[in-house]
């Protein structure tokens, strides 16, 4: 049973993950052609939307934790969605412009209608995305042997048919925004989601629902240890050791960090009011959240790293020989597909061949920690930048060698097939430290704000985006001007993505060293999978 209740709602997430990335992993395209925006300003708005997909989930958890539950949200979630690929759908139905057409400028009203449909999806996104996955997680019963064994390895299945999904938004629907029409581009994605929320609708009976105990809100519990906290900053440790020593509790590990906050032990004045003393569970959720802090910001540029793959890794495609029989070309922004294909390749071979062989080595359950498996994957996004910066050298070379440098219209007799390793590399360590981070997030939160942990390691991805599109203006304005060709030129044969791409290699061996020494300090919490 509670396998046909993760097919539902697994089902729901696949739908999403297609229409999500018929609009991602083009977008690039469109924004440089029917709406005519410069290679680096459509990558700005590429990051700028990404990141904001991929941040307000923080705000859809928070409703969904607090307020309607991951089921409801997931409800209204789905038609906002549905509402924003409908008119996004409309809006590339009113353009005029067809695949052959040069870049122009559209009518104001066109792009007014474009950028508010594109930001309604990123709304439908922030409460569909966090909520989705914690409700399939929930359909598993953790005290129940068999379905606790099932749960185990439920992250990983979760994204390789996800991954699925994607791929055939990559290999269909790319192919035909190139080639066909915008419209019908977006508007099939609008009816798989519909399709998917009927279904999603008609299993409800068969799920199993979080029910909500009558207590404080988590939010309310772990807001008021810091606020206590800091009431109390000029208590003494002495007082709070006696505080402790009195309630006869005994400390755990990671109660040696962050002491400051076992202060919200004490009520401010000495005042025992009922209700103005945090309690040692109260604290340690506080601590929970706070130690996750570090290994937040230390996967950042694999985050940035990763927003490449649908930006400027797709315009590198868009210049090289693409073609594979006489007049049909692989789309540029299918190259996607090679990188969840080895997803979706790897990750049977991860959960029934290396986790086996791990955990007869480690004898950890889960073959290695999820911490170094977060790791594996930041190693092997420094390889990938490595392997980027090199096919690129050789792109430039190659337009070099035959006279095409100031001819960026003109195909590189280079096979695009050169950019497969670097996508099925960054497939690789997605598998990694991906799936990683989604369980380690949603296993270290409090039990009560597991939507909220799915979509703090949403966040990392959308802060990541707005990092890369924080680091591509800055470097256009740094590098362009006064007749100079800027790292992001239009005309690529003229431009440096080379130096882009050694720039976030470098910056990925220092955050990879931040890593390794936030995570070996990181304490797993009671429920931590070690």
């Amino acid at each position: 049973m509670e396998i046909r209740r993760f097919h539902h709602s697994e089902g729901v997430e696949v739908a999403e993950r297609f229409a999500y990335y018929g609009i991602s992993s083009n977008l690039i395209t469109y924004l440089t052609g029917p709406l005519g925006q410069s290679t680096a300003t459509a990558a700005e708005n590429v990051n700028l939307w990404a990141g904001t997909a991929t941040l307000l989930p923080i705000l859809g958890a928070f409703v969904a934790d607090s307020f309607l539950g991951r089921y409801t949200t997931i409800i209204v979630a789905s038609l906002i969605y549905i509402l924003g690929l409908g008119l996004l759908t409309l809006s590339a139905l009113l353009s005029t412009h067809t695949a052959t057409d040069l870049p122009c400028s559209p009518p104001p009203f066109q792009l007014i209608l474009f950028f508010f449909a594109l930001y309604l999806v990123a709304i439908g996104e922030s409460g569909h995305k966090p909520c989705a996955q914690a409700f399939g997680a929930d359909q598993f019963d953790g005290h129940d042997p068999q379905e606790s064994k099932a749960k185990s390895s439920f992250f990983n299945w979760w994204y390789c048919c996800k991954s699925g999904g994607t791929m055939v938004t990559l290999l269909i629907l790319n192919y035909i925004q190139d080639n066909l029409n915008w419209g019908l581009g977006f508007g099939i994605p609008c009816a798989a989601m519909l399709i998917s929320l009927v279904i999603f609708l008609l299993g409800s009976k068969m799920y199993r629902y979080s029910v909500k105990v009558d207590k404080k809100s988590a939010f309310l519990r772990i807001g008021s240890v810091f606020v206590s906290s800091i009431r109390n900053w000029r208590t003494t440790p002495s007082a709070i050791a006696l505080e402790e020593e009195a309630r006869g509790t005994r400390p755990h590990p990671s109660s040696e960090q962050y002491m400051f906050l076992n202060k919200a032990l004490l009520a401010p004045n000495g005042s025992k009011e009922d209700g103005k003393v945090c309690s040692i569970s109260d604290v340690e959720e506080a601590k929970a959240l706070l130690r996750l802090v570090p290994i937040w910001t230390s996967c950042l540029v694999f985050a940035v790293v990763f927003a490449q793959r649908s930006t400027l890794f797709t315009k590198q495609a868009v210049t090289m020989d693409r073609s594979i029989s006489h007049g049909i070309d692989f789309p540029a922004a299918s190259l996607q597909f090679f990188m969840n294909l080895s997803i979706v390749l790897f990750i049977p071979i991860y959960d029934r061949v290396f986790v086996p062989l791990a955990r007869a080595l480690t004898r950890k359950s889960s073959g290695i920690t999820m911490l170094q498996r977060i790791g594996t994957g930041i190693f092997l996004s420094v390889m990938t930048m490595v392997i980027a910066a090199l096919v690129e050298m050789k792109r430039l070379k190659t337009a070099q060698e035959h006279g095409l440098v100031d001819l960026p219209d003109v195909t590189i007799p280079m096979s695009v097939w050169w950019l497969i390793p670097q996508y099925v590399l960054l497939g690789i360590a997605e598998s990694f430290t991906m799936v990683g981070l989604q369980e380690f997030f949603y296993d270290q939160v409090p039990s009560d704000l597991r939507s909220v942990g799915i979509s703090l390691n949403l966040s990392i991805f959308g802060t990541g985006n707005f990092l890369s599109s924080f680091l591509v203006s800055v470097i256009e304005k740094t590098t362009g001007g006064n007749g100079r060709y800027s790292w992001f030129d239009n005309n690529l044969n003229r431009a440096h993505l080379d130096y882009f791409y050694w720039l976030l290699a470098g910056m990925s061996v220092v955050q990879m060293a931040f890593y390794v020494y936030s995570a070996k300090s990181y304490i797993y919490n009671r429920r931590g999978a070690v």
